[in-house]
């Protein structure tokens, strides 16, 4: 989103709501999806008021076009875009369905067709980026230190990316979270595709889409999508909204657990360990806080894609 503007509450419920009807938008509508739309809505509720805004989603007491009429400035329909782009991107490549939404979407925004193309084609890159090729099993268990350093600076990175303003730093942190699981795995001798490591997340509890909605709603609070970037984040205390520090770290150190123990985990076991290492994850966020914060002043917004290809 461009500096120089700041989402008012209204503006703000407007976009959170389009995120959520993307979140709909496949047509699937399954138990498990509605139950992880749910458990987002209940942690975020709060000013937001995410639980109400679900409820009228659900119910389609908003609409598209009612919802776009709210959003009056070119920055704020753009963000909203963006933002659903990266909703029905989340889980993968988006279906006919998700295209249908956001074509239409774009058109009640008022968007041109160059703006619309970008976006979709930088959320395409995104999601489409290949896991590595396979190779050769290693030939002994891998190193404790080395899955430590490995888990710990896919935490820093990603918490540092949700310092940005830009949507495309919020689209970048579930495609490393999927590579992340898949160095892991590969370090205990297994090849995991992408939907086999979102599967794991989604049984453990940390489901992409819920995730990525979760952030959205954290960074609309904190004001993270307005003016000001970085430093004003740091300056106005927003990085206490942090979220993808603690959920990466949790995530690798599920994943490390799971393959260490021949992937037999119980899904009762892999949501308790989760939920268990999510808090050790938010703790240890305030000690890494500064790191966060001096990664997010360095890196290029221009080079994230560069960034998840060669992380």
């Amino acid at each position: 989103m461009p500096a120089g503007h700041d989402l008012q509450i209204g503006e703000a419920r407007a976009v959170m709501a389009l995120a959520l009807l993307a979140a709909l938008a496949d047509g699937r509508n399954e138990d498990r999806e509605r139950a992880e739309l749910r458990r987002v809505a209940d942690a975020l509720g709060g000013e937001l008021d995410v639980p109400a805004l679900l409820s009228d989603v659900l119910v389609r007491r908003v609409s598209v076009s009612s919802l776009a009429d709210e959003l009056t400035t070119p920055e704020t329909r753009r963000l909203a875009f963006e933002l659903a782009v990266g909703v029905c991107d989340a889980d993968g490549l988006r279906n006919e369905a998700e295209t249908r939404f956001l074509a239409e979407l774009g058109r009640q925004l008022g968007l041109d067709q160059p703006a619309i193309v970008e976006t979709a084609v930088t959320a395409d890159q995104l999601a489409t980026t290949p896991l590595p090729a396979p190779v050769a099993a290693a030939a002994s268990a891998p190193a404790a230190a080395d899955l430590d350093r490995l888990i710990l600076d896919a935490a820093l990175l990603n918490g540092a990316l949700e310092l940005l303003p830009q949507t495309l730093a919020t689209m970048a942190i579930v495609p490393l979270q999927l590579k992340l699981v898949h160095r892991i795995g590969r370090a205990y001798g297994v090849e995991s595709d992408k939907l086999q490591i979102r599967e794991l997340l989604a049984t453990a509890g940390a489901g992409v889409t819920g995730q990525y909605l979760e952030r959205i709603g954290r960074r609309l609070v904190s004001g993270l999508f307005g003016k000001g970037g970085i430093v004003a984040a740091v300056a106005t205390g927003a990085t206490g909204a942090l979220f993808s520090f603690a959920t990466t770290y949790a995530i690798g150190e599920v994943a490390r657990r799971y393959y260490a123990g021949s992937r037999t985990m119980s899904t009762a076991l892999l949501q308790q360990t989760f939920v268990e290492l999510l808090q050790k994850g938010k703790a240890l966020q305030a000690q890494y806080l500064p790191q966060i914060e001096e990664q997010a002043r360095r890196l290029d917004p221009s080079k994230i894609l560069q960034l998840l290809r060669d992380g």
